[in-house]
């Protein structure tokens, strides 16, 4: 096989795998507001709970711009958890300022998320989202600080902070 083939077939393989990767996130969207999920909602009852930000990045995968959510600075004492649907998934004792502009965390709570291939940018990313109700929160790298060196990096609409209690 000459180079000129192989690289044809490496884009070929690309291209298929960011366009099953948006055939998975629109079949995902449909059945995320219908099945598999502890806290379920219709389209309309989500856009109703939710603000338009945090509907954007939690039912459509969207992502804020850096720097944008105060909660880039919330470092006092509890828990992150799903704007969607309140679960516990980040603890505060796990984050860190990753200096990227978003809530980064170098561990989730235990069972308060799932992660799935996210082929949306034309190369393989880690998608997180909670599962309670399957909402996207962020993505997760293998760039982050010891012990696990993963970078949760979420995006601050699509959690809410909640103080420990003194």
């Amino acid at each position: 096989m000459t180079k000129r083939e192989f690289l044809g077939m490496a884009s070929v393989g690309v291209v298929a795998a960011a366009l099953v990767g948006r055939v998975a996130l629109t079949i995902g969207d449909t059945e995320r507001a219908d099945t598999g999920f502890r806290v379920r909602h219709t389209d309309a009852e989500w856009r109703a709970r939710l603000s338009p930000a945090s509907y954007n990045v939690l039912r459509k995968d969207a992502t804020e711009q850096p720097f944008s959510s105060p909660l880039v600075n919330e470092h006092r004492p509890g828990k992150f958890a799903c704007a969607g649907c309140d679960q516990p998934a980040f603890s505060s004792s796990t984050k860190y300022d990753s200096h990227t502009g978003w809530p980064s965390f170098w561990d989730s709570l235990p069972g308060a998320i799932f992660k799935r291939p996210d082929f949306t940018m034309a190369r393989m990313r880690t998608e997180v989202r909670c599962s309670s109700c399957g909402s996207h929160l962020g993505h997760i790298f293998d760039d982050g600080p010891k012990p696990t060196n993963y970078r949760y990096c979420m995006n601050g609409v699509a959690l809410a902070f909640h103080a420990a209690q003194a």
